[in-house]
């Protein structure tokens, strides 16, 4: 892996906490990604299951991991399954992990091959009550893939029918919106990645410059500071593409006294950073372009304020909306009177600003986190407001990541310009 080792208390401590939170008599099964075809003979680049790297930090396809807390034999508390290794293998694909590797990396003491899942499995399923299984249960997921947790759900009931299935999601979902101090670091290091790659890109951004130009720019810096790439599709936006809330054609020339929204992060380690950043392509902003830039920034300042411990997303939400209404009044882009008269159900604000100010951030960018869980300390959140006039050709975005602890909130990305002036210093230094 391009990383560099991660500490294995990590996954021994998240293995703790969810065989603390499985019903006596309980078997818990996590399956690795499956990897993906493209066409003809070619395949996707795998990337691991977000739920089995947290649990068990191997990176590698085929592999299965069972947690059975109240097994007779100590040796089958808990067990790794990874793929066998060969010498076509290793001629072809190169090295898999050993069985020592394995359990370095995890912490875990019994690894097996995954040929010997079923017959190991079989044996800890009639010594169980409950059978806990994965689904993807988060409320943003389309779901038209057959993932291998999918395939093995079906198996499994169908090998083992009257015993009794339950939902491994919510546990994970519960303990993965609360970050350790490791994984906070690991955040952090994401985040590091990306402050390099937007100081790069001040100074290489111009007229007449390529979207994709920049996307590569961003590829380049991350790749060389161990990243495997961007930890989602990088939106590059200039001019009034900048609207455009997912735009990721990157395909468009940047010209003179446009803006660029740049909405991309680095992954480092399975974890995830999340970063958006307007800058004009000229390194000027226009008078108009700053006051819509400083609403924006503002509205971000007092919004980050308010990730703190108690608070909901819902209430959250409520608040910074009553701030932007007003930045957007002082903009002329709302009228007082017909705000105050507005129909509740079809605010006006939503015209210039339509999307959700936070969602949690970790191993996926858009993480697992209940919006009516109140935050609690080592949730880690995006803040992103937004202005987008369509109307005058350009949408500003301005977005960091916020660490709530049990004192003020965190900005994990405190490094990274945001002030108009800063920023066109850099870009005309």
């Amino acid at each position: 892996m391009k990383y560099l080792p991660v500490n294995k208390d990590l996954f021994i401590q998240n293995r703790e906490k969810l065989a603390k939170l499985l019903k006596p008599g309980s078997a818990a099964v996590l399956n690795s990604n499956d990897i993906m075809p493209s066409s003809a003979d070619s395949i996707r680049r795998f990337v691991q299951h977000t739920d089995i790297f947290y649990l068990t930090g191997i990176d590698q396809e085929e592999s299965i991991l069972l947690i059975c807390p109240d097994a007779k034999e100590d040796k089958h508390k808990e067990i790794l399954f990874i793929r066998e290794t060969s010498e076509k293998t290793a001629v072809w694909e190169g090295q898999k992990y050993t069985k020592e590797q394995g359990s370095e990396i995890s912490g875990i003491k019994t690894v097996y091959w995954t040929s010997s899942f079923n017959e190991v499995f079989r044996e800890l399923a009639f010594e169980s009550e409950h059978i806990y299984l994965n689904t993807n249960e988060h409320l943003r997921a389309d779901i038209v893939v057959e993932t291998r947790d999918a395939r093995f759900l079906k198996w499994c009931k169908q090998a083992y029918p009257l015993h009794k299935y339950e939902r491994l999601a919510p546990i994970m979902n519960h303990l993965r919106a609360v970050k350790s101090d490791i994984e906070v670091e690991l955040i952090k290091t994401a985040c590091n990645i990306t402050n390099k790659a937007f100081r790069r890109l001040l100074k290489f951004i111009k007229p007449g410059v390529w979207e994709y130009e920049i996307e590569a720019e961003i590829w380049h810096e991350f790749m060389k500071n161990r990243s495997r790439g961007p930890a989602y599709d990088s939106i590059i936006a200039s001019g009034s593409d900048s609207c455009i809330l997912h735009y990721i054609k990157n395909d468009k020339q940047c010209m003179d006294q446009d803006l660029v929204l740049m909405d991309f992060g680095a992954e480092y380690a399975n974890y995830t950073s999340d970063l958006t950043r307007t800058i004009p392509v000229n390194g000027r902003f226009t008078d108009r372009q700053k006051d819509v830039y400083n609403s924006v920034l503002r509205v971000h300042d007092q919004a980050a304020d308010m990730l703190r411990p108690g608070n909901t997303i819902k209430e959250y939400q409520e608040n910074v909306v009553k701030i932007m209404e007003k930045e957007l009044i002082g903009l002329g882009l709302l009228d007082a009177g017909q705000v105050k008269n507005q129909d509740k159900q079809k605010p006006l604000y939503k015209k210039y600003f339509m999307h959700g100010t936070s969602h949690h951030l970790g191993l996926d960018v858009h993480d697992y986190g209940n919006k009516y869980r109140p935050f609690e300390p080592g949730m880690v959140l995006s803040c992103e407001p937004g202005i987008y006039i369509k109307d005058e050709g350009f949408g500003i975005r301005i977005e960091n990541n916020i660490l709530i602890t049990e004192d003020k909130p965190v900005n994990l990305m405190a490094d990274i310009p945001v002030q108009a002036g800063e920023i066109e210093d850099l870009m005309n230094g």
